[in-house]
């Protein structure tokens, strides 16, 4: 194929199917003296509302249970509001959760676990304060059940109020709402020395590898290396690296040419993709280049590495991916291989990228 065709090709693919976006950053919208107030963070004031349809109810165990578990992380706590405290966190719980207008949209309003907008049943919200600051920072719990009368009913319990509440504890036992609140606050060091705890589930320490990550924590480097020994961590922890400073990009590149598991390799070629594009680092291309089409390569691996190429527009990408696209051209299944159409979007769009870089550089 032509190079022009394929210009016109990517434009198209382009408009029809978009391209992979960076993954999210450590969100940086503090003062460097909040930020140091953050950081310093040892006792928490814990305040808790439970509103049911009979009025205010009890909150000793909503209170007893975020207590506890900002308490996993190592903070002191209290819940008398003449304690010397350095930070308020308000949980408030309601059987029928009040509507508070509409949220805004994109950003961290857009996951999961952001106040949503249409429910209306049993949730608690998270949020904290900062000295006199309520901070725009807000999660939301739900119960699995919308209506609380008929889930009651449903279990035959006597008071859908505090069957709601019940379900709003043990909803807040399993949400890792102090793992997000301490990264919040930038302190790795608590969240590395859970995940370096025996007793911390794999679960977990996936959910602190993917926090480490996204904080870009310099201290966790020798730990994320460390976990990429455990098969069940090493996909995330290869994911985390993508998002650390250049002194990751060995590590993905010994990943990425060493290991015999697709999925790790692939996480690696994704994260230098994003550690050269962050930081204009041009050391990740040939390694990328290497691996592109060697022999037995895994064809989602080669699939990030495309995209990874495009990532890191570079002249040397040119020819190496004009010659996998006309490989690629040649294979006709009818009906198509998704992974190969995969595989496909990705040259194209790096084709796109690198060409275009090329011409003007």
């Amino acid at each position: 194929m032509k190079r022009q065709s394929v210009t016109a090709a990517v434009g198209c693919l382009i408009l029809l199917c978009g391209f992979p976006l960076s993954a999210g950053a450590y969100r940086d919208y503090f003062t460097d003296a909040q930020k140091k107030e953050l950081g310093k963070i040892q006792t928490v004031l814990i305040e808790a509302l439970a509103l049911t349809d009979k009025g205010a109810g009890n909150v000793g165990g909503i209170l007893d249970v975020v207590m506890k578990r900002m308490g996993e992380l190592g903070y002191a706590t209290a819940s008398d509001p003449r304690t010397p405290h350095d930070v308020v966190v308000r949980v408030k719980c309601e059987q029928r959760k009040t509507w508070e207008g509409t949220a805004s949209a994109g950003g961290d309003n857009d996951l999961p676990d952001a106040p949503s907008r249409l429910w209306k049943g049993p949730a608690c919200q998270i949020t904290y304060a900062l000295g006199g600051m309520k901070v725009k920072w807000q999660k939301e719990v739900r119960t699995e059940f919308e209506d609380a009368v008929e889930a009651t009913q449903s279990a035959q319990a006597p008071d859908p109020g505090l069957y709601a509440m019940n379900a709003l504890h043990d909803a807040l036992e399993k949400y890792e709402f102090p793992l997000l609140l301490t990264a919040e606050w930038g302190q790795p060091d608590r969240l590395l020395k859970l995940l370096d705890a025996p007793q911390t589930s794999q679960i977990r320490k996936l959910k602190i590898i993917s926090l480490l990550g996204e904080m870009v924590a310099d201290e966790a480097l020798p730990h994320l290396t460390e976990a990429l020994k455990d098969k069940d961590l090493a996909k995330q922890a290869a994911v985390a690296l993508g998002n650390m400073g250049k002194e990751g990009i060995p590590v993905l590149i010994d990943i990425l040419k060493q290991s015999k598991q697709p999925e790790l390799q692939a996480a690696a070629a994704k994260g230098l993709g994003d550690l050269g594009n962050i930081h204009s680092d041009s050391r990740v291309v040939p390694p990328l280049l290497e691996m592109l089409d060697a022999p037995g390569i895994d064809i989602a691996v080669q699939t990030e590495i495309a995209w990874a190429l495009g990532r890191v527009p570079d002249r040397r990408s040119v020819e190496p991916l004009f010659a996998l696209d006309r490989k690629l051209q040649k294979i006709r299944k009818d009906p198509p291989d998704p992974q190969i159409k995969k595989l496909k979007e990705a040259v194209f769009w790096s084709i796109k990228q690198v060409y275009t870089e090329d011409q003007y550089s």
